[in-house]
């Protein structure tokens, strides 16, 4: 299966045309900096974000998914704004059964789905998505840890629709990480607007 990843400049991106839907996982992480944009809150967690993407998608049919949210790192620092091409699904472990780590049983996917554009002003991250909250991240496999963009990259894939990926690292998934994201998610719709518009 082709993964293509799409290496670009804002230039070419059509950021406020209504082809693009910007995806957040909270509102807070949106805040009042996106309010002129199609905006799609989905939820926390895997299932909740492809089940109101992939809604979406059926209803408005995007150009291009745009996802912006918080994550923890111990690799980028607090108040980065990282682009992720990469995703791993990192609570998928079926190895007794004789697959690899994070691969998905007879998908035909890898372990690393490579999928999204890519920002060359912005560094490049891995994001490991699973359903839970890290508070002690201890894997090199991964560098950004979040709840929902590997449903966002994967379904994206499927429906062959171009895909931007841009975490803001509120914690360092670590004994903190709690505290950290609650003082920092706020802080992440300012760093996204900056960027983008």
């Amino acid at each position: 299966m082709i993964q293509p990843s799409y290496e670009t400049s804002f230039d070419h991106l059509d950021l406020v045309d209504n082809s693009a839907l910007f995806v957040f996982a909270l509102d807070s992480e949106a805040a009042e900096e996106f309010h002129h944009v199609n905006k799609l809150i989905v939820g926390i967690g895997k299932v909740n974000a492809a089940y109101a993407l992939t809604k979406a998608i059926y209803h408005h049919k995007p150009k291009l998914i745009v996802n912006l949210g918080s994550a923890g790192s111990n690799t980028f620092k607090r108040g980065e704004v990282v682009c992720c091409t990469k995703f791993i699904q990192r609570d998928m472990d079926v190895r007794g059964l004789g697959f690899e780590l994070y691969e998905t049983p007879l998908s035909n996917i890898p372990p690393v789905l490579n999928y999204g554009i890519k920002i060359k002003e912005l560094p490049e991250g891995i994001c490991g998505t699973g359903d839970n909250f890290e508070t002690a991240h201890f894997s090199s496999d991964y560098n950004v840890i979040d709840m929902e963009a590997y449903s966002f990259a994967f379904i994206a894939m499927k429906e062959q629709i171009p895909f931007l990926c841009l975490k803001y690292i509120s914690d360092g998934a670590d004994g903190m990480a709690a505290e950290n994201w609650n003082v920092q998610v706020h802080n992440a719709a300012v760093a996204f607007k900056k960027i983008l518009f």
